[in-house]
C-alpha cells in the first residue's frame, strides 16, 4: 500500500513539474513593422508555440484600420539530428492594419487561452511617418514610390543613395572625446557597401563595435529611405586649433533591374545591371580649444570625469616580501591617454617598473571603465611606513575646470623576516639602531665556500651550437621565407586574373546580395523582395559561369551549367525559382505568398549547385 502511495505521489510531482516546465516554454509574441509610411499597409502578428492555444483576445485597434484579420497559420517543423528527434511548432495570427494618421502610436499586450491558464504578449510601437513630399497626391508610398522609373535607369542619383557624418559636438578641448556617425540611406537596392577606415592624423581613433541590425525606414529631408548607422568612431583631439575631419569615400553596389516593354518578357528572363557609386561625405570642421592653464605636476593627461583609489595587497608583510602597490584611475573620458601617475613610496623599498593594465570599453561618451596601475615593491627593513596618498590632477569636461582628486593614505606594517638585515627603522623610516652579531661575521669564508656550486665538465659534441637542430633553426626562416613568396607569387597571378577571382567569390557576393532581399522580406515590400532574389540568381550565374548579366539568359545559363554536369534535378529547381520569381512581380499580392520560403529555398539551391560546381 504505501509503495503505491509512494508511486502515485512521485508521478503527480513529475507531472506537476511536467506542467511548470511546459508553461515556462509557452512563449506569447507581437511583432509588427517599427516604422511605416502614412497610406501603407502592414502586418501586426501575434504568434505562440502551443497546439492548444485558443480565446485570442486582441485590444481595440482605434490608431489603424483593420483590412483583415485575423488569418490563422501554422508551421512545425521535425529534425532528426545524432539519433535524437525534435520539433516545433508555431500558430501566428495576423492583422493587415492600414496606417491613417502620422505619429507613434502603441498597440497594449493581447491576451489568449493555453489549457487553464492566460498568457500575455509584449505590447508594439509603430511609429507612422508622412508620405514623400513629392507623392503626397499618389497612393504610392515609402521607398518604392519611385521604384518603376528607377528600374529603367542605369545611374542612381544623389537623392536616391547617400552617406552622412555626423558629429555630436563641433566645439571641444584637447584630449575631449567626440562621436563620429556615419549612417546610409537608400532608396535602391544597396547590395553591398565598403567599410573605408577615415583618414584621421590629429586625432586618436577608436571604433564602436556596432550590434548587427537592419535597415530601418525613415523619412528624411522630405524623403523616406532605408536607414543604418553604418559606422561610428570615438575621435581624441591631439592638438588645438580647427581641425578637420577630412572627406570620406564609400564605395557601394546596387543592383538595378531593367524592365521590357515587351508582354512577352514577363514570363521570360528579366535584366539586371550591376552599378557602382562612390557616395563621399563632406569634410566637418572642429573648433579644439587648448586646455586652459592651471596644469600642475599631478596633471597626466586625464581629460574627462574621474575618481582615484588606492590598495595594498598586503598590509602587514616580512621584509624581502613582495607587495602590490594597486592605483585605479575610474570613469569616463580618455583613459587610455593616462599617463603613469607618480607614486612617493619609503626609499628603503625595492621598487620595480609600473605594470598598467586597461580595463574599459568604448562608449559614445569616450573610454569608460578604469585604468590599473600596479607598482610592485620589496620591503628591505622592518618598521611601519605611511605611503602617502596619490594626488591626480585631470580636466572636467563636465565644470569645464581642472580637478584634483586623491586616493587615501595606506599604513605598512613589515616584520623582520627569517633572513633579513637586523637593520630597524622607527615610523619615520629612520635607522634607530644597529645590531651586528659577531658570529656571522666569524665563518664568513666558510660561507663563501660553502655557496660555491661544484664544477662539471660538459662534452663537446652535447653542446647546441653546431647541432643538428641548430643549423635546422639557422635556415628554417631562409625556407619559409622562399615558400612564402612563391604562394604569395602565385596568389597574385591568380588575383589578375578577374574571371578566376569572380568566379572563387561568387557564392560570398550571393549571400551579400541576398541581404537586401532579407531586408525587403522583413519591411513586407513583395516586388522589391522578388527583385532581389533574381539580382542575387542572376549575379552568382554571371560570376560563376563568366557571362556578363547583359548578355545572360535563362537559356544561355541552363546550357552553360549542362556542360559542366550539374544535375538535371538542380537545373529544373533553379528554372523553377526563376520563373515562379518573375510570374509573382507581375502578380498581385496573395494568400499563397510565402516569401521566407521562397528565400531559403534560394539560399539553399544556390548553395547546392555551387557545391557541385566545385
Amino acid at each position: 500500500m504505501m509503495k503505491h502511495i509512494r508511486y502515485i505521489f512521485s508521478l503527480v510531482l513529475f507531472l506537476a513539474a511536467s506542467g511548470i516546465l511546459y508553461a515556462q516554454d509557452i512563449e506569447f509574441t507581437a511583432s509588427a513593422d517599427k516604422a511605416v509610411v502614412l497610406g501603407q499597409n502592414f502586418r501586426l502578428s501575434y504568434t505562440i508555440n502551443a497546439r492548444d492555444a485558443r480565446d485570442l483576445n486582441v485590444p481595440d485597434i482605434t490608431d489603424f484600420r483593420i483590412l483583415s484579420g485575423p488569418n490563422s497559420s501554422v508551421s512545425q517543423s521535425t529534425q532528426y539530428i545524432n539519433g535524437r528527434t525534435t520539433s516545433s511548432y508555431k500558430q501566428t495570427f495576423t492583422y493587415i492594419l492600414l496606417a491613417q494618421t502620422e505619429g507613434e502610436f502603441t498597440i497594449p499586450a493581447a491576451t489568449i487561452q493555453v489549457g487553464n491558464r492566460t498568457y500575455e504578449s509584449n505590447s508594439v510601437t509603430i511609429k507612422v511617418l508622412p508620405q514623400d513630399q513629392t507623392q503626397q497626391s499618389s497612393n504610392t508610398i515609402g521607398t518604392g514610390q519611385n521604384q518603376q522609373s528607377q528600374n529603367n535607369r542605369t545611374t542612381v542619383n544623389n537623392k536616391d543613395l547617400f552617406m552622412t557624418a555626423s558629429l555630436n559636438k563641433n566645439v571641444v578641448y584637447e584630449q575631449e572625446p567626440i562621436l563620429l556617425t556615419y549612417k546610409i540611406y537608400s532608396r535602391v537596392n544597396l547590395t553591398n557597401l565598403s567599410k573605408p577606415f577615415p583618414d584621421m592624423q590629429n586625432f586618436h581613433t577608436q571604433e564602436i563595435e556596432l550590434p548587427d541590425q537592419d535597415f530601418e525606414l525613415e523619412h528624411y529631408n522630405g524623403l523616406n529611405y532605408q536607414s543604418r548607422l553604418w559606422s561610428q568612431y570615438v575621435l581624441f583631439p591631439q592638438k588645438s586649433g580647427e581641425l578637420e575631419i577630412p572627406a570620406t569615400t564609400f564605395e557601394a553596389y546596387i543592383h538595378q533591374p531593367i524592365e521590357s516593354n515587351d508582354i512577352f518578357d514577363i514570363f521570360m528572363n528579366s535584366r539586371y545591371v550591376e552599378i557602382q557609386k562612390n557616395l563621399t561625405t563632406p569634410a566637418i570642421k572642429i573648433n579644439v580649444r587648448p586646455l586652459p592653464a592651471g596644469k600642475t605636476d599631478k596633471f597626466y593627461g586625464g581629460v574627462g570625469h574621474f575618481s582615484i583609489s588606492a590598495s595594498c595587497s598586503n598590509t602587514s608583510v616580512k621584509t624581502g616580501e613582495a607587495v602590490t602597490f594597486r592605483v585605479i584611475v575610474s570613469g569616463t573620458g580618455n583613459l587610455k591617454l593616462i599617463k603613469t601617475p607618480q607614486v612617493d613610496l619609503p626609499k628603503d623599498f625595492e621598487i620595480y617598473d609600473p605594470k598598467v593594465e586597461n580595463k574599459f570599453s568604448l562608449k559614445q561618451e569616450g573610454q569608460t571603465g578604469n585604468k590599473v596601475f600596479e607598482y610592485l615593491f620589496v620591503p628591505q627593513y622592518p618598521g611601519t611606513y605611511t605611503i602617502p596618498p596619490v594626488e591626480f590632477q585631470y580636466f572636467d569636461t563636465k565644470i569645464r575646470q581642472y580637478r584634483t582628486i586623491t586616493s587615501q593614505e595606506i599604513t605598512l606594517n613589515v616584520e623582520r623576516g627569517a633572513n633579513a638585515s637586523q637593520i630597524s627603522h622607527d615610523a619615520a623610516g629612520d635607522i634607530a639602531t644597529t645590531i651586528v652579531n659577531q658570529a656571522d661575521l666569524k665563518f664568513v669564508g666558510q660561507d663563501v665556500r660553502f655557496h660555491l656550486s661544484d664544477g662539471k665538465l660538459m662534452d663537446i659534441r652535447h653542446l647546441f651550437y653546431g647541432s643538428a637542430l641548430f643549423y635546422f633553426l639557422l635556415f628554417a626562416p631562409f625556407v619559409l621565407l622562399i615558400v612564402f613568396v612563391s604562394l604569395y607569387t602565385k596568389m597574385r597571378r591568380e588575383n589578375a586574373n578577374v574571371v578566376v577571382v569572380k568566379k572563387k567569390r561568387a557564392n560570398s557576393m550571393a549571400v551579400k546580395r541576398f541581404k537586401a532581399a532579407k531586408t525587403n522580406m522583413t519591411l513586407g515590400n513583395r516586388t522589391q523582395f522578388y527583385d532581389a532574389v533574381l539580382g542575387a540568381v542572376w549575379g552568382y550565374l554571371s560570376d560563376k559561369l563568366s557571362i556578363p548579366t547583359s548578355l545572360l539568359s535563362a537559356d544561355k545559363a541552363i546550357a552553360e551549367l549542362e556542360k559542366i554536369k550539374v544535375s538535371n534535378e538542380l537545373i529544373s529547381k533553379l528554372k523553377e525559382l526563376i520563373d515562379n520569381c518573375q510570374f509573382a512581380r507581375y502578380t498581385p499580392a496573395g494568400q499563397t505568398d510565402n516569401l521566407e520560403e521562397i528565400y531559403n529555398q534560394a539560399i539553399t539551391l544556390i548553395s547546392d549547385i555551387d557545391e557541385q560546381i566545385k
